[in-house]
């Protein structure tokens, strides 16, 4: 086999090997190094819940294409403070902005218009994100489960802690992001 045909087959190989982890890999994250994951419910089970015990509601939306979520995954998510400060603060929602199903919002029936169209946008997504698709992007609801704020790209968990701790010990209800990242400096 010449030079040429061996970088050939070993470029063909990785890209192989590249496209097989990428297309079965899962969105879901593993546990942490500590042992404890982001507990992921359902949209539904997540407004059903704040109905009975409120709690903010961190709404994590993605794609099944999107290689930066599932950086997230891989890494901010499973990043043992992230995990425990969401379960402790938050019901966790991981939302397929793609899915095919119908949900029911504040009364309002969400649907995805083109469902067997790829990358056709559900309505409840383009409703959370403000009609901006940016994957990944995240969303919190406060206790009472009304939009509160939009989070995009990805996130360390240096990066995204502070904004759990903002929304989650409900300092936007005292002080701006402004003064409360002066006083966390």
């Amino acid at each position: 086999m010449t030079s040429k045909n061996t970088i050939a087959a070993f470029l063909l190989a990785a890209s192989f090997m590249f496209l097989h982890s990428s297309l079965f890999s899962q969105s879901a994250p593993s546990t942490t190094k500590k042992g404890e994951a982001i507990n992921w419910i359902t949209f539904e089970e997540a407004i059903a819940l704040n109905k009975k015990k409120p709690k903010m509601i961190f709404v994590d939306i993605y794609t099944d294409w999107c290689g930066w979520c599932k950086k997230m995954d891989a890494e901010t998510f499973t990043d043992p403070k992230v995990a425990s400060y969401i379960n402790k603060k938050y019901y966790a929602v991981k939302f397929n902005a793609e899915q095919k199903g119908a949900l029911t919002f504040k009364d309002q029936q969400f649907i995805n218009p083109n469902p067997d169209k790829s990358r056709s946008t559900h309505q409840l997504a383009l409703a959370l994100l403000k009609n901006e698709k940016l994957y990944p992007s995240y969303v919190i609801l406060d206790k009472a489960s009304d939009w509160t704020f939009k989070l995009k790209g990805y996130k360390t968990a240096d990066d995204l802690l502070p904004v759990l701790n903002y929304y989650g010990d409900e300092h936007y209800k005292k002080m701006t992001w402004g003064e409360y990242s002066q006083i966390k400096r």
